[in-house]
């Protein structure tokens, strides 16, 4: 992502997205011109959030954390609202104002410099922006936030909503004569990846989500049948699951991949509205409305990948916290079953067969259920976020 859109999504993208994604999932049912309307002018609203908006999100205990150059960042969104400090972030200047009773902070996107209630202090590291997000040091929380801002932090309410994700797709990679990768020791993806799929599928359903496999068994399904499962399931998410293989034997690790942006979403899009994924009220609308149905499906996809790149970090996040594996962080492809749905969907690669080590632990049943419950505690963090967004849009 550029600078320019990079500043951008650190304002209001989070909210702003999601209620895109929502809307956009309610006109797929809905026939009616004004759901339709009312999703264009939702890119409107993003850019009047963008310049004068002020940006809070739902409350979490614990923040997400980022490494930037072996330094410690956390989303200034998120530490705003630990405390319901009102920020605003100024997308031409690029710095942030905070303010809360009689204090206030002022920070420079890219400097070390800023003013505490009028006052110049320095930090080691720069504020920045990642992933769309301004971060701050980690430090700057301890040195200068909590100190300034000393009222305890507010906790999560008693009672959440129901969670919003209703329904995931599962996809356990490879099956039957498609072997998948094959170790050195002969342990094969195909068995690894359905056997955590359904470990995870326990998991999801013990939360109250339903799940939906691709495969339930030891039997080959086609890339195309797998996408077709997830675009006719009306379901949420699309979670695919494999193990890696390199002829680099010493590469190891966790990874999370979400659709290239290098996808022409415009060839999708035209692609989806002429197969009239979308379905139009004639009395609204002219019949020639293929254009109009593409810029539609365009806006879907944009988002979609906006969710995945969020979904990607939550399940990264999960499984640093829950597993001794190096994470290799989140990466974007042209996968088949990434490319192929309008889901926010991302592809897991669990470890690396063709490394000795983890092939071997791979092979032992507690791990692979540490796995399931990594990728759970992701997927659930995530809805839990989503639903308590969306119940905050809907106050």
């Amino acid at each position: 992502m550029n600078e320019r859109n990079a500043a951008i999504s650190g304002i209001a993208s989070e909210s702003i997205w999601m209620l895109f994604f929502r809307q956009a999932k309610i006109m797929q049912k809905s026939k009616s011109f004004f759901s339709y309307f009312y999703l264009i002018l939702l890119p409107f609203t993003f850019y009047l959030f963008t310049f004068i908006g002020c940006a809070t999100v739902p409350t979490r205990e614990a923040l997400p954390t980022y490494d930037i150059n072996g330094i410690t960042y956390l989303p200034m969104v998120s530490l705003c609202d630990l405390k319901g400090i009102n920020w605003e972030y100024d997308t031409f200047t690029r710095t942030v104002t905070l303010n809360k009773d009689a204090h206030k902070i002022n920070l420079m996107v890219g400097d070390t410099l800023l003013l505490v209630d009028g006052k110049a202090q320095h930090l080691r590291h720069p504020v920045d922006i990642y992933k769309g997000i301004v971060v701050v040091p980690y430090k700057f929380k301890e040195d200068i936030f909590e100190p300034l801002f000393k009222e305890s932090l507010r906790a999560l309410p008693a009672a959440l909503p129901a969670l919003r994700i209703k329904k995931v797709i599962i996809d356990a990679g490879h099956g039957g004569t498609d072997p998948g990768a094959i170790g050195r020791g002969g342990l094969r993806e195909k068995d690894v990846t359905l056997d955590v799929a359904k470990r995870l599928v326990k998991l999801l359903k013990t939360a109250g989500i339903e799940v939906i496999l691709t495969r339930t068994t030891d039997r080959f399904v086609a890339l195309s049948d797998r996408v077709n499962i997830a675009e006719n399931s009306h379901a949420e998410l699309f979670i695919s699951i494999h193990a890696n293989a390199n002829r680099v034997r010493s590469l190891n690790g966790f990874e999370v991949y979400y659709v290239s942006s290098r996808v022409d979403d415009s060839k999708r899009a035209l692609s989806a509205a002429k197969e009239a994924a979308l379905d139009f009220d004639n009395t609204c609308l002219a019949d020639d409305s293929l254009n109009l149905k593409a810029i539609l499906w365009d806006m879907i996809y944009t988002c979609s990948r906006a969710e995945s790149i969020e979904l990607s970090r939550y399940i990264c996040q999960a499984a640093h916290n829950n597993l001794e594996a190096k994470i290799l962080g989140i990466k974007d492809a042209r996968f088949y079953v990434l490319k192929g749905t309008h889901l926010p969907a991302v592809l897991i690669e669990i470890g690396f067969l063709s490394n000795y080590d983890e092939e071997r632990i791979l092979k032992n049943i507690y791990y692979r259920q540490r796995i399931a419950e990594a990728l759970a505690q992701g997927i659930k963090n995530y809805a839990r976020d989503y639903t308590l967004m969306e119940a905050k849009l809907s106050d």
